[in-house]
């Protein structure tokens, strides 16, 4: 959550671009951590399948990478 609210702070301030490269940073690592993380630590995380969550997450991510990389520069 950390990374994605410095993400928010880095789009919010400066480069937009970034901010969401490190957005997508912070899902794929969320999206390891998940995948890491054992069936009896899960807790309430346990009501998905495991890999739902690392799909979910990774897909959010690449999209956001593709959707910052293929967005034209706008004049100013």
């Amino acid at each position: 959550m950390l990374g994605v609210g410095v993400g928010l702070v880095v789009v919010a301030l400066t480069e937009w671009r970034l901010g969401l490269r490190i957005i997508a940073g912070a899902l794929g690592v969320a999206a390891l951590l998940r995948l890491s993380l054992p069936e009896k630590d899960a807790g309430m995380l346990a009501v998905r399948h495991r890999l739902l969550d690392v799909g979910i997450l990774l897909g959010v991510a690449i999209a956001l990478v593709f959707l910052a990389g293929s967005i034209p520069e706008q004049p100013v």
